[in-house]
């Protein structure tokens, strides 16, 4: 990978824009203790091909397990080193070799936590992050914390983070739209691939897809996707057809899908999520649900050691579900549809 001087790289991309103006199975011989990168630089975990099975991520040589590591819950809250330091660790142990974050999780905490873990491990995992800012500029700068906080002198994949707008997207592919920063942090070997992601509506994304040739894709899919704006039906097809790296999110919501889940007082709840129902499905449901569809992961937040310990076994005794068994799984969340898909669109007056 190509070495570089993180603070020049960013100070010399930000005077550039203020002066343009105008303008499936893993190799089970890699050793973990010598340099695993392949002849494309991607990361490998000698683990993962034991652990569970693998697909291909997109069109980038990588074998990325069908389970990987979320960013969220434990890991994105204050006061959590601990605790957060043993799941990644734990994770890896496991054979995981993906890991997702963004720069507004925990506003760096995410990231910070993970980055205290690459340190020494950052060739056993894909490392993926995220710019919540639609500027040039503004992305420029979260690069250089994302960077720094997670103790990486690169990217495997930076992605534009939760476009819900028609309106985003013309910002960023604007005159000093984010685009500009991403494609120069890959031009530079900063950043190796671009992605985007998003869980508010399918058609921005599927316009976005269509209209620029991003590696990768990171789209909200659970049981009760089919029922409202299906990013299954409306997005994924396209993402398939164009042969994208495709991972899945909120398989649980949060937890708010699973039996298990006991809802706090609705008073307590933020407004749009509040709900004074449990969710219907098992964690091993709703796992086995988002693994049978066509993507090359599922990523999950977690909260303690024994939840990354419970869905790496169900990872490895993972078989594809027929369709019926996810017509009945879909049919399941009827009575949950509204928390299941929280973070949809829900000003179209369904």
């Amino acid at each position: 990978m190509k070495k570089f001087n993180r603070r020049n790289f960013i100070g010399t991309s930000l005077a550039g824009a203020a002066s343009l103006g105008a303008f499936q199975s893993t190799n089970a011989d890699a050793d973990a203790t010598t340099d695993p990168q392949t002849s494309s630089g991607n990361p490998c975990n000698p683990r993962t091909h034991e652990a569970m099975p693998t697909r291909s991520f997109g069109k980038t040589g990588f074998k990325v397990g069908i389970l990987s590591l979320g960013g969220q819950a434990t890991l994105e809250r204050e006061g959590t080193e601990a605790e957060s330091e043993a799941i990644i660790n734990r994770a890896l142990d496991l054979g995981v070799n993906y890991i997702d974050t963004a720069a507004a999780y925990g506003r760096g905490i995410s990231q910070r936590n993970i980055g205290r873990v690459m340190k020494t491990r950052r060739r056993e995992a894909w490392l993926s992050t995220k710019t919540h800012d639609r500027s040039y500029d503004g992305s420029m700068r979260l690069l250089e914390e994302s960077l720094k906080l997670l103790q990486t002198d690169h990217l495997d994949l930076w992605q534009l983070h939760n476009i819900q707008r028609q309106d985003q997207i013309d910002q960023i592919f604007g005159q000093d739209g984010a685009i500009k920063a991403m494609e120069k942090a890959r031009d530079e070997g900063i950043v190796r691939h671009l992605g985007i992601t998003g869980h508010y509506e399918p058609l921005v994304l599927l316009r976005a897809i269509r209209n620029y040739p991003f590696d990768a894709i990171l789209m909200a899919l659970n049981a009760a996707d089919p029922h409202y704006l299906s990013f299954r039906k409306h997005l994924l097809p396209e993402a398939q057809r164009l042969g994208m790296a495709i991972i899945g999110m909120k398989v649980a919501t949060r937890g708010r899908m699973l039996s298990t889940w006991t809802p706090p007082p609705v008073e307590e709840q933020p407004a749009r999520m509040a709900t004074p129902l449990p969710g219907t499905l098992t964690i091993a449901e709703a796992l086995r649900y988002n693994m049978s569809l066509p993507v090359s992961t599922t990523i999950i937040g977690i909260d303690n050691v024994s939840q990354i310990e419970e869905n790496v076994r169900i990872a490895s005794g993972f078989s594809p579900l027929p369709e019926d068994e996810l017509a009945a799984l879909e049919f399941k969340t009827l009575p949950i549809v509204r928390q299941g898909l929280y973070f949809r669109r829900w000003d179209l007056g369904a």
